[in-house]
């Protein structure tokens, strides 16, 4: 969220009105168009994403990359797959059940 301070204090005031413009005229459509087709719905979407994607990724880039700790999250998994009967397994094991 652009009001949340660890996201908001890192834009440009234009850029962050720019993207509380465009989010409020897109609520305002898609209230005036609740009964649009599903490509229209799509098409406002990637508009919307258009106009925000380039001023986020310019946010991240100067915040020395990444995203931001939003918590939560997967947990870290240390990259190793549980191994199960020693890792020897040349696939699923399949039961039948009757």
């Amino acid at each position: 969220s652009i009001n949340d301070e660890k996201v908001g204090g890192k834009l440009d005031a234009a850029d962050k009105k720019k993207i509380e413009e465009e989010v409020e005229k897109t609520i305002h459509w898609l209230e005036a168009n609740q009964l649009a087709e599903v490509d229209e719905f799509e098409d406002k979407l990637k508009e919307l994403e258009g106009i925000c994607n380039p001023i986020m990724s310019k946010m991240y880039q100067g915040s020395g990359g990444g995203m931001p700790d939003m918590g939560g999250g997967m947990p870290d998994m240390g990259g190793a797959a549980p191994a199960g009967d020693g890792g020897t397994s040349s696939g699923p094991k399949i039961e039948e059940v009757d």
